[in-house]
């Protein structure tokens, strides 16, 4: 409906240019309100290739079947052999630094798409370009737009808060097995979370890298509920030890808000669809969610994030040690006092943005 409006102020406002240039003031309002309501449709429209991209098993699976007809029906086959030689030649590029486009970073969609929240970034202390990071944002949400939209472009702010600090958001691995599609990822600066991708980024890129992290992963996906401060943490160790292997500090960082953009259907415990649900999440390590949000229009229904501000606070540094080789036990020392840091960012400016003085982090 909003485009609707939009274009039928559009051919209004050619007509009065036209016809009725002594209608000066008429011209002006009708001006602003084109202007208006394409403002607003583009912020929506910023979201269309984020929300409705197909999963990312279909699109596998679409490719694969695309590429075998190719083979077998068409005299196109050269194609796919073109395609599966620069897979071959290029299948490390996003262990080794991707391959970031600014051109793609600084989009004008993605102001529209940090503008629609809006989405803010809050710096609480310094971080020296000299050094390495490696920075770990909660909580995931569902679809981690306050982490996509701060390190994934330059249109909220990071470089001009975080000067000489380059940021790589690392993302599942499977993003990178698809043609097209990897590149597109990669253009936003995006690498693969593996252990080999960060060793290349902490080692091989010099100084003033920081690795972002979204640590609670697809598995914090159930816990997504608007005021839910619930983090999948207790068990991931991960990044602490590679953060003590190559002695950088770690930074935690809070977006306030990230779960208050979509409201999700939770199922009867023990009920078939919840058995299900289960199911899937021991077979693909993936729990399947019915959320929903906002569509086109102020009042409908989508699958449109909600309009309501995130604010990512990141927080002071925590140095740690170099240790090649830690122990578990130097690991477990460390992945507390990251909770701690966490915990107290958390509750330092929990009160700015709604959340009670009573309601805790609570770590599962």
């Amino acid at each position: 409906m909003g485009s609707c409006l939009t274009f039928r102020s559009f051919i209004y406002f050619e007509f009065i240019f036209v016809y009725g240039a002594r209608e000066w003031s008429s011209f002006i309002l009708l001006h602003v309100d084109v202007q208006f309501s394409q403002h607003h449709l583009l912020k929506r429209l910023s979201f269309f290739q984020w929300i409705v991209f197909p999963p990312l098993s279909n699109i596998i699976i679409t490719v694969i079947f695309v590429n075998l007809y190719l083979v077998v029906f068409t005299p196109y086959w050269p194609v796919t052999v073109l395609i599966l030689t620069w897979l071959a030649f290029d299948w490390k590029t996003p262990e080794r630094g991707g391959r970031r486009l600014a051109c793609v970073r600084n989009w004008c969609m993605w102001k529209q798409y940090c503008d629609y929240f809006p989405l803010k970034l809050l710096k609480t202390h310094d971080i020296s370009p000299s050094h390495n990071y490696i920075l770990a944002c909660h909580p995931h949400g569902l679809l981690s737009h306050s982490c996509f939209g701060h390190f994934a472009t330059d249109t909220s702010g990071f470089s001009k808060i975080f000067p000489g600090i380059t940021p790589y958001i690392l993302t599942l691995g499977a993003f990178f097995w698809v043609p097209l599609l990897r590149e597109y990822v990669m253009s936003s600066g995006a690498c693969s979370v593996s252990r080999a991708s960060m060793d290349f980024l902490l080692t091989h890129k010099g100084t003033g890298n920081m690795l972002i992290v979204v640590v609670g992963g697809l598995a914090e996906c159930r816990y997504s509920l608007p005021g839910s401060t619930t983090l999948v943490l207790k068990n991931r160790t991960g990044f602490v030890r590679m953060a003590l292997q190559h002695g950088v500090p770690l930074i935690p960082a809070y977006a306030f808000g990230e779960t208050d953009l979509y409201n999700q259907h939770i199922f009867t415990p023990g009920g078939l669809v919840n058995c299900f649900q289960k199911w899937v999440q021991r077979m693909v390590h993936i729990y399947p969610c019915a959320f929903y949000g906002r569509g086109f229009t102020e009042n409908s229904w989508g699958l449109l994030p909600y309009a309501r501000p995130v604010t990512t606070v990141v927080g002071k540094p925590l140095p740690l040690p170099k240790i090649e080789n830690p122990s578990q036990e130097t690991v477990a020392k460390y992945h507390v006092l990251y909770i701690d840091a966490l915990r107290k960012l958390y509750d330092q400016h929990k009160a700015k943005f709604g959340i009670l003085e009573t309601q805790e982090l609570v770590i599962v």
